[in-house]
């Protein structure tokens, strides 16, 4: 399952996504560290089709985990060719310009 919580700020959508696996738990490597921290991503659960929904109207997105950013890159949200690893764990960033 994935968790998924959205911030507005004027015309700007964040969509802050994680595998909720990973919630509360810190990840290290290369001199990068990311805390999936429940504050931050914690909000509603949904699937795929939820999550994509989401991301369509994103203006930005903070993406963490292997299904989560497994399913931008499946729909084109995110060029599969940016995400980072961090501790083995897949992050990715997405902003849209509009």
């Amino acid at each position: 399952m994935i968790v998924v919580k959205a911030y507005r700020k004027g015309a700007e959508l964040l969509v802050a996504a994680a595998d909720e696996c990973l919630l509360g738990k810190t990840f290290k490597s290369d001199g990068l560290t990311i805390t999936v921290s429940e504050s931050f991503y914690k909000g509603e659960c949904c699937d795929e089709e939820g999550l994509v929904n989401r991301l369509q109207m994103a203006t930005m997105a903070n993406l963490v985990g292997e299904e989560t950013v497994g399913i931008a890159v499946k729909h084109g949200i995110v060029d599969g060719g940016c995400i980072i690893l961090i501790g083995g764990v897949p992050h990715a960033q997405m902003v849209r310009m509009i």
